[in-house]
């Protein structure tokens, strides 16, 4: 086989792996599936309502709109692929099936800034929570504990000045064991703690419609329109979740049906909670002088700074950074686990414990690697990059889709998007437009700087030990069959 057929050889759409001994337990159904999309999306807009407001003003509304319009037509692109190819691993597998093993190693190293790196910079919110709360009972950590904080020195790490997040450790640790315990236990906490979530939003909306003041939504676009697509492409990272559903296709009851209904589900309830949230917080706080790290905290101190009502919302950006953290971490560690059968990484990652029926090795070797980088390293500029590999994902996504209404017509589709090439089209177009127009140089170079990384992985392993290519030998890259 030619070097580039071998790059652009695919999986057959009908493929289904297995890795060999126990396979992961089907135990999800369209509610479970729904409340992991959501345990993702919704503690994104306890973070980003602040910084997409500073950036857009009023227009932080449109901003949402915008971007919940883009995850629309993504949304069911990503519904007929699931559908198409009920298998683990969201993105990276649709790319293997349609745009080959290239662009799908591409979009599998991609993934890894969405759910594997963005966990240690939440990890770090969900420790200055919790300290916060403590402090609210004279309870404080020594100092040494407090934050993320690698001293270095001209021998190496300076240990007297390193200071590490404790909490953020032992938060992420407690998932790890959580998710390694297996993924019926993981899905329940996650429901209790969406539940809660979806409770203080309701809650802070509510109780803060009276205190609204109509002349803090003009001017609407006080930025212009490059400040609603700058918006846009910030609060992104608040959508960022649906696709999660997709991850845990291969644990769905009945994923020809549940998985698209769950991806679609989850996407429509949280882009109306985030409308709602987002015109009630410009309403109570000027738009220039928002806080921009704790914008809804901020509405409510301005509205009265009722305890109760604190109380809530503070309680649900700690359930909402804790089921970031849970479905990213079982995000990723699906990843690693489908590349792993591909062979795209070594085999011994894809290996699933009889036991519990959960790849155990590499559940416990990413919480420990991410818990070390979250009590150690700052990586808040890492979260720049989260949005624009997602938004990669997802134009590629719909380029799938489209190639194969194409390239393979008659195959079966149990989910079909409608209008199917034009949504492909828009949603690769506004993904595209969101990524050029609305994110700086700066996360463009780290971005390609990533990219030449998985470059090299990808030559020095994947592409020799491909278990597609080894087993297609000669005979040339698959079909779409």
């Amino acid at each position: 086989m030619s070097f580039v057929r071998q790059l652009i050889a695919r999986q057959p759409v009908e493929s289904e792996r297995t890795a060999g001994g126990p396979a992961l337990r089907r135990v999800l159904g369209v509610p479970g599936l729904i409340c992991v999309g959501l345990g993702t999306m919704l503690g994104g807009i306890f973070t980003t309502i602040g910084v997409g407001t500073q950036a857009a003003g009023p227009g932080v509304i449109a901003a949402f709109f915008l971007s919940g319009l883009a995850c629309v037509f993504v949304s069911l692109c990503y519904a007929e692929l699931a559908s198409m190819v009920p298998i683990a691993g969201s993105a990276y597998t649709y790319a293997y099936a349609t745009l080959g093993e290239a662009v799908a190693w591409v979009i599998g190293w991609d993934l890894i800034l969405e759910y594997g790196i963005s966990v240690a910079p939440v990890a770090a919110s969900w420790s200055g929570y919790a300290q916060s709360f403590l402090g609210n009972y004279g309870i404080a950590l020594p100092q040494w504990a407090k934050v993320a904080h690698l001293a270095l020195g001209r021998n190496g790490i300076d240990l007297a000045h390193t200071q590490v997040d404790l909490f953020a450790v032992l938060v992420v640790l407690a998932i790890t064991a959580l998710i390694a315990i297996g993924i019926k236990e993981s899905a329940s906490v996650n429901t209790w703690l969406v539940l809660v979530q979806i409770v203080a939003i309701a809650v802070f909306v509510i109780a803060l419609m009276g205190a609204l003041h109509p002349g803090n939504y003009h001017p609407a676009f006080p930025r212009g329109l490059h400040g609603v697509v700058n918006g846009a492409a910030l609060v992104f990272f608040a959508y960022i979740g649906f696709d999660t559903v997709t991850v845990a296709s291969e644990e769905a009851k009945r994923p020809e049906r549940d998985v698209p209904f769950a991806v679609i589900g989850s996407l429509a309830i949280g882009a109306v909670l985030y409308v709602a949230i987002a015109w009630v917080t410009v309403g109570v706080v000027p738009w220039a002088h928002i806080d921009k790290d704790a914008g809804m905290a901020d509405a409510v101190r301005r509205a009265g700074n009722n305890p109760y009502v604190a109380g809530i919302v503070t309680a649900g950006a700690i359930a909402g950074t804790t089921t970031v953290m849970l479905t990213s971490l079982l995000g990723q560690v699906r990843i690693f686990y489908v590349m792993a059968r591909d062979r795209m990484l070594p085999p011994f990652v894809s290996r699933i414990d009889p036991r519990t029926r959960t790849p155990l090795l590499t559940t416990v070797t990413t919480g420990v690697i991410v818990a070390a980088l979250a009590g150690i390293v700052p990586l808040d500029v890492l979260l720049s990059l989260v949005n624009i590999g997602t938004l990669s994902a997802f134009a590629i996504v719909c380029a799938g889709v489209l190639v194969l209404r194409y390239v393979k017509p008659s195959a079966r589709r149990p989910f079909r998007a409608p209008l199917g090439p034009l949504v492909a089209v828009l949603g690769c177009g506004l993904c595209l437009y969101l990524m050029i127009g609305g994110l700086s140089g700066g996360t463009w170079l780290r971005f390609v700087l990533w990219f030449l990384a998985g470059a090299v992985v990808y030559a020095l392993y994947g592409h020799r030990h491909s278990l597609l290519r080894a087993e297609q030998g000669d005979g040339g890259a698959s079909t779409l069959a």
